[in-house]
């Protein structure tokens, strides 16, 4: 099964008073989408914090192609850029979904910390499931992009 993409419609109070999404919400909707992204792959946040693993957020940027109004429905796709069994880092493409323009897009970086202690966690050696399910996702897209 394949990942669709993170739908979302835009709430007024993200707006300016253009009617236009506020920039500070776009890193939000990567998170929310990132988050959604995850569950899909069976591995929802709380499963991951369950076990006593932390992702802080490393770095983020955005860049803004088109305007998204109040009244777009939007895609996120979210596709893992690198993956180490450390760090984990994140593209997103936003997507207007009536027409399929290619709105913004940003990336997030990320690492995998022990949340007792905030030590680097080397998930192949800690976590050898949670590692396969990303290396592999990893390996599936990176082999869509090749193609």
């Amino acid at each position: 099964m394949t990942y669709s993409g993170y739908l979302r419609q835009p709430h007024y109070y993200e707006t300016d008073q253009m009617g236009i999404i506020h920039h500070s919400n776009y890193i939000r909707w990567f998170e929310e989408a990132r988050v959604d992204w995850l569950a899909f792959l069976d591995v929802p946040y709380y499963k991951i914090e369950e076990v006593g693993i932390i992702i802080p957020v490393l770095g983020v940027s955005c860049e803004y192609k088109e305007m998204i109004r109040y009244e777009d429905k939007v895609r996120i796709e979210v596709t893992i850029d690198k993956y180490t069994g450390t760090r984990l880092d994140f593209s997103y493409e936003i997507y207007n979904e009536k027409n399929n323009r290619l709105l913004t897009t940003g990336t997030s970086n990320h690492c995998f910390l022990n949340k007792e202690n905030n030590r680097l966690l080397q998930l192949k050696r800690s976590h050898p499931e949670m590692h396969q399910i990303f290396l592999e996702t990893f390996e599936k897209q990176k082999g869509q992009t090749n193609d």
